[in-house]
C-alpha cells in the first residue's frame, strides 16, 4: 500500500497527531507512508522514523514555486496513492486529496468536504450533541477508520544530530551547566497576545527557580519575542537567567533540543508545550483563553493551570473584555506550587526506575 497522510498545520496539533502517525506507519508496514505537510511541520517532525517520503506545500504567494498549488497537485498525482488520510479539517486539503486521484480518502466530516471523502469519520455523540474529542483521540479515531490497530496515545518527537549540535553550541555560549540543571521558560506563541503571561511574572518565576531550586533558566523565544525575553533577563539581573534572543536563527529543531535536555518547562499554551510533553520533560502549561480539557494529553508530567473564570475559554486572540484577568491574575505563587509538584513527581519517577 502507498498511503498519503495530510498533517495538521499547528505545531501542537502535529505533536498530538504522532500517535496516529505511528498507528498508520504500522498499518502500512511493508508499504509506503508519505507525509503531505507545510515546511515548518516537517521541521517539527525532523528525525522521525515514520515517513518514506514527503510532499511539502505552502499556499502563500511568496513561497517557492515547488511549494505552490500547481506543482503540488502534480506531485500528488505522481505519488499514485492507494489511499489518503486527512488529519486536517479544511476543505482545501480535502480537495487536494480528491485531485490526487487516490481511490480512498479518509477524514473527519465538516467544512463542506464530505462529498470529497470516501470514508467519513463522525464525532462521537451523546444524545443529540456531538462531543469534542481532544486532538490526540480525534486523530487516532481517523487512523482507526483507515484500518489501523489500537495505539498508545503517547506523544513522541525526535531531534536530529544537527539540532543537537545547535543546542551544544548554545549551551557553550550561554555557559549552561551539564546535566539536568536547566529550566526552559517559553513566554510566547503564534496564537496572539491573549495567551501571554505577564513578563513581570516570568521574571519573578525565573528568579525563584534560580535562587530556590539552583537552576539555570533559559528564556525561549521566536523571532518576534526577542525583545520581550531580553527585557525579562535585564529585569532579573541574575547571571543564571539567560535567553535565546541573541541567536542568529531560531529554528524549531533548536527549541526541541533545548527542551529535550532540560529538567523543567514552563510555557504558555503554545507549540513548545508539546515538545516538553513528547520528550517526557515535566511541563507546566499556563492557560488563559484556551481550554485545558480540549488539549489534554493524558501525560502525568503535563500540568495545565487555569483560573477557571466564567469568561474562560473565550478562544479570542486578544481579551474581548479588556482586562485579561485569565493570565494577569494567574499568580506566580500558584505556578511555583505547580512547579514544585512537577519536579517532585519527576524525582519520584526517577527513583522508582
Amino acid at each position: 500500500m502507498r498511503l498519503g497522510i495530510f498533517l495538521p498545520n499547528w505545531i501542537g496539533d502535529v505533536a498530538m497527531a504522532t500517535p496516529a502517525i505511528r498507528a498508520l506507519r504500522k498499518h502500512v508496514a511493508g508499504g509506503e507512508l508519505i507525509a503531505v505537510m507545510r515546511p515548518y511541520v516537517a521541521e517539527a517532525l525532523g528525525g522521525n522514523p515514520w515517513f518514506d517520503g514527503q510532499i511539502l506545500y505552502d499556499k502563500k504567494s511568496s513561497a517557492a514555486a515547488e511549494l505552490q498549488p500547481p506543482a503540488v497537485r502534480q506531485k500528488l498525482r505522481d505519488a499514485r496513492f492507494d489511499a489518503v488520510v486527512l488529519l486536517t479539517n479544511s476543505l482545501r486539503t480535502a480537495w487536494m486529496a480528491y485531485r490526487s486521484g487516490a481511490r480512498q480518502r479518509i477524514g473527519m466530516i465538516g467544512n463542506l468536504r464530505s462529498p470529497l471523502l470516501t470514508t467519513r469519520v463522525y464525532a462521537p455523540r451523546q444524545g443529540r450533541r456531538s462531543l469534542t474529542l481532544p486532538p490526540t483521540a480525534g486523530y487516532l479515531q481517523i487512523a482507526y477508520a483507515a484500518g489501523a490497530s489500537p495505539e498508545a496515545p503517547t506523544l513522541e518527537l525526535f531531534t536530529t544530530p544537527a539540532d543537537e549540535q545547535l543546542a551544544d553550541a548554545v549551551w557553550k555560549r550561554l555557559r549552561l551547566p551539564s546535566g539536568d540543571r536547566v529550566a526552559v521558560l517559553n513566554t510566547g506563541g503564534a496564537f496572539g497576545a491573549a495567551k501571554d503571561w505577564p513578563a513581570a511574572h516570568f521574571t519573578q518565576l525565573a528568579l525563584r527557580l534560580a535562587r530556590e531550586q539552583g537552576l539555570h533558566v533559559v528564556l525561549n523565544c521566536g523571532p518576534a519575542e526577542r525583545q520581550a525575553v531580553r527585557n525579562i533577563v535585564a529585569e532579573a539581573r541574575d547571571e543564571r537567567i539567560v535567553s535565546l534572543a541573541e541567536e542568529e536563527s531560531l529554528p524549531l529543531g533548536l527549541t526541541k533540543a533545548m527542551i529535550r535536555r532540560s529538567r523543567l518547562l514552563v510555557t504558555t499554551d503554545s507549540g513548545p508545550r508539546f515538545f516538553g510533553v513528547a520528550f517526557g520533560v515535566p511541563t507546566v502549561a499556563l492557560f488563559g483563553p484556551t481550554s485545558v480539557a480540549y488539549t489534554r494529553t493524558g501525560a502525568a508530567h503535563d500540568v495545565g493551570l487555569s483560573l477557571g473564570l466564567d469568561c474562560q475559554p473565550c478562544m479570542a486572540r486578544t481579551c474581548p473584555l479588556g482586562h485579561h484577568r485569565c493570565m494577569q491574575d494567574l499568580s506566580v505563587e500558584r505556578v511555583w506550587n505547580a512547579v514544585g509538584v512537577a519536579l517532585a513527581e519527576a524525582r519520584r519517577v526517577r527513583m522508582a526506575a
